[in-house]
């Protein structure tokens, strides 16, 4: 028989191994209260499961003595961010980094100044074949606004100030105007007033329930309250609300001018409005932030007839004989004596417009030759498509860009295709303190351009289009524009000027006053551009820039561009394209009707759902309509 001394250890052993489960069960009991209300109070959305963020917006310190500058406030908030990184990849492996998660730029641009910071964030505006998604141009977003960081709350009521509408623009960039543009007439004012109804009634409960003597009123003003709640549980819409529902608005209405005849504490009533109030604007801002995210991921994605399209296209071309159509102009791609195109693009139908309208606008098309480059995934599909597709005389010859710089520039590090950047700006002078701020797309070569010379041995001079422009008049003048000294005939954006990106252009030397300028349309002159050693130039500011990852070389395409290319601009007359069809809504028709050729820059591309209608049209006039792939894949625009 044991004794009680012996038994001691094992009691204190018992209740040892009972501890630890006891410890488990109180902290299971404690994080299920805790967990839904973080998902209460902090609104965060369900299933945002990772912290990696998507690299697509850059902030860089900049200065500029002509422009107030502000760095731009937060874009998107954590649940959106969480949620755009579970699309994250797909998006970032063709762009690198479209618009949305801002980081650091270059360390040397990071010191203070009193003027400000401005911010680059930027995109590359161009419908990408992916297996998921595409990416219409990236925009950076260059920001010189003195519009204060906490211009939240002012966004999330609206539009009807310049001021809230300013500070919009700033943080949720061009779904702003879209909304704007799109809004819709409120209806359902029953229900928004039965929900007004509800809040001052909420507000005044608690104090009216306090005071002696007040009982019958404080129990038919929670009555009214419950009975409100129910209605509106079972009512979205005002065709959804009982034939009744006129007098318990009434009867709602008289409790509440009872309420307010009570000597109750007005501070407790305000601290509860407030409470309401705040809560309601926050609730506003997140489906804000909610919609502006799915406006951005609408106009960077690739619709699925699209991608269905570039699909069948490529697989057709497995499946077809060999094409030998480009072998009947061979002589015609290398011989300077033609007018020679270049184009960067990976969407076939972009592509297809640009030519179809440029020879459709041409007097004569035997002595135009279209030189398309794009990137290996969408070769295929591009190689079908030209080949089966006729414009007039022109001679088109597709090439597999990155297939040439691994085989005939090995000493180049930029392999991968990249097309024009596009820097979204925001500007307003300081010295003009009651002028709106502007937004605009400012659109640059990206880094393929600078390899061109190297790739066309035997060109003399050629025209650049980007995929989003489309051409009206014939080009025949712009080939005999006398360039002089300069390399690069370009229309001039002085919106912009280059004192005002000084932190951002390093300590390069540069003409403060100097003005931007713009890709779209240009005409450049390759001996020129040799002689002067461009493309050597633009490797040794490569380096320069440390590039060091995919976002930081995209972004670094405007500094690079703009040094460059600086007193080497031959200006353009405005006439020679109208700019702006991507993101702005107010162009005069007249203006779009008689320009040369019409620039969609802006991330509203004319091919998406998404793309502004009142323009769309002259886009649309130049597609070809005929293949029956389009017919297949749904594709309609």
């Amino acid at each position: 028989m044991k004794t009680p001394a012996a038994a001691a250890p094992s009691s204190l052993s018992s209740r040892r191994r009972w501890r630890g489960p006891a410890v488990a069960v109180l902290a299971l009991v404690v994080c299920s209260l805790l967990v839904p209300l973080a998902f209460l109070f902090g609104r965060f959305p369900a299933g945002y499961v990772t912290d990696e963020r998507l690299q697509q917006e850059i902030n860089f310190r900049s200065f500029g003595r002509l422009e107030g500058v502000k760095e731009s406030p937060e874009t998107w908030g954590p649940g959106v961010d969480k949620l755009m990184t579970k699309v994250g990849p797909p998006l970032s492996k063709d762009v690198k980094g479209k618009n949305t998660v801002q980081t650091s730029g270059n360390p040397q641009n990071r010191t203070n100044d009193d003027s400000g910071n401005a911010v680059v964030s930027t995109s590359v505006p161009q419908v990408l074949p992916t297996p998921q998604f595409a990416i219409p141009k990236s925009v950076p977003v260059l920001s010189t606004s003195n519009e204060d960081k906490g211009s939240r709350k002012k966004a999330a009521k609206g539009f009807n100030s310049d001021d809230s509408e300013k500070s919009c623009q700033l943080e949720f960039g061009s779904y702003c105007l879209w909304s704007i543009e799109h809004r819709e007439v409120m209806q359902d004012s029953i229900v928004k007033r039965l929900k007004d109804q509800l809040f001052v009634a909420r507000a005044y409960y608690p104090s009216i329930a306090k005071l002696h003597g007040q009982e019958t009123l404080s129990r038919e003003l929670k009555q009214n309250i419950q009975e409100h709640e129910r209605v509106l549980s079972e009512a979205i819409l005002d065709a959804d609300l009982p034939p009744f529902i006129g007098d318990k608005i009434k009867r709602m209405d008289q409790i509440i001018a009872r309420a307010k005849s009570c000597t109750v504490d007005c501070n407790n009533v305000d601290k509860k409005l407030r409470q309401i109030l705040d809560m309601a604007e926050d609730e506003a801002h997140f489906h804000m932030k909610q919609s502006a995210f799915l406006h951005h991921l609408g106009v960077q994605t690739m619709p699925k007839s699209l991608h269905c399209l570039f699909m069948k296209l490529t697989v057709e071309h497995f499946k077809s004989l060999p094409i030998v159509s480009e072998h009947l102009h061979s002589l015609k791609f290398d011989t300077p004596d033609y007018r020679h195109y270049i184009i960067f693009s990976r969407n076939v139908l972009a592509a297809s417009v640009v030519i179809n309208s440029t020879v459709m606008s041409s007097e004569v098309s035997g002595n135009m030759v279209f030189h398309v480059l794009t990137d290996a995934q969408n070769y295929y599909a591009m190689k079908l498509w030209f080949a089966r597709s006729s414009y007039k005389e022109a001679a088109i010859r597709v090439l597999d860009y990155e297939k040439i710089v691994l085989e005939t520039l090995r000493n180049v590090d930029v392999w991968q295709l990249h097309v024009s950047e596009e820097f979204r700006i925001t500007i307003r002078n300081i010295d003009q303190p009651g002028a709106k701020m502007r937004v605009e797309y400012l659109a640059v070569f990206g880094h393929s351009h600078f390899l061109l010379p190297e790739i066309f041995k035997k060109l003399k001079r050629v025209v650049i289009l980007d995929d989003d422009v489309i051409v009206q008049q014939d080009l025949s003048s712009l080939w005999n524009i006398n360039l002089g000294e300069k390399v690069n005939g370009a229309v001039r954006f002085c919106g912009v000027r280059l004192g005002q990106l000084r932190r951002y252009l390093g300590n390069n030397v540069y003409d403060a006053k100097s003005c931007a300028w713009m890709s779209g349309l240009n005409i450049v002159d390759f001996e020129k551009w040799r002689e002067l050693n461009i493309t050597g130039r633009y490797m040794h500011l490569l380096q320069q820039f440390n590039s060091r990852n995919e976002v930081s070389l995209r972004a670094s395409a405007l500094p690079i561009s703009l040094l460059i290319f600086q007193n080497l601009i031959y200006p353009l007359d405005d006439r020679w394209t109208i700019s702006g069809l991507g993101y702005h809504y107010g162009i005069n028709e007249d203006l779009v009707t008689n320009a040369v050729s019409l620039h969609y820059n802006g991330n509203m591309k004319p091919w998406l759902e998404l793309g502004i209608p009142e323009y769309k049209n002259h886009w649309k006039k130049f597609l070809t309509r005929e293949n029956q792939f389009m017919d297949e894949c749904n594709v309609h625009l």
